[in-house]
């Protein structure tokens, strides 16, 4: 069986260690303790990993975020992956910082990454993993918040929180969204 987890996020310097590239941070900590390696494909970045006699690929979308959903939808057909094993890791400003949320379905809540997946894949019946960014930030600089690098203090406080989010992958593939939700959303 196969499962699509796909890391949003973008690419380039100027992007690397932002909030916004948090889908890409999770999928590096995923794979940190295997001797697999991100390698270049069409539209993202991908590595195989094996977990419990599952196969995951893993994307990183090269093709920034706001066109996502172009390196879903061509590795899903690729793959041959149906759209309930596929999860989608996404910052989240609505969020806390650092809380982990796991929903099997929803909408989009204003996310760019999130509205091009929906509408390449013509559902929004996926699986996601957002993790909480907070809303710190003055109004009219959501882009700038999200565009930001951590702080000292966000980055103690979300390693750990990273650690999480790639059990709750984990776990996903192991046992299911629903047995995950009631795991992981107390995060």
């Amino acid at each position: 069986m196969k499962y699509l987890i796909a890391g949003l996020g973008n690419i380039g310097d100027e992007y690397a260690n932002t909030r916004h590239n948090i889908g890409f941070v999770v999928l590096d900590a995923l794979v940190k303790d295997t001797d697999v390696k991100f390698s270049p494909g069409r539209y993202a970045s991908t590595a195989k990993i094996k977990f419990r006699g599952k196969t995951l690929i893993l994307i990183k979308p090269a093709t920034y975020m706001n066109l996502s959903g172009k390196a879903v939808r061509y590795w899903l057909k690729k793959e041959n992956i149906p759209t309930s094993n596929l999860l989608v890791v996404v910052d989240d400003i609505a969020l806390p910082l650092g809380t982990l949320r796991i929903r099997e379905k929803g909408g989009d809540g204003g996310h760019n990454g999130l509205i091009s997946i929906i509408e390449n894949i013509n559902t929004s019946n996926f699986s996601r993993l957002r993790i909480g960014l907070g809303d710190d930030f003055a109004r009219g600089y959501q882009s700038d918040y999200v565009l930001g690098k951590w702080t000292k203090s966000e980055e103690k406080l979300m390693i750990p929180k990273v650690e999480l989010a790639a059990e709750a992958i984990k776990s996903f593939v192991a046992i299911g969204v629903e047995r995950t939700m009631n795991k992981f959303n107390k995060s």
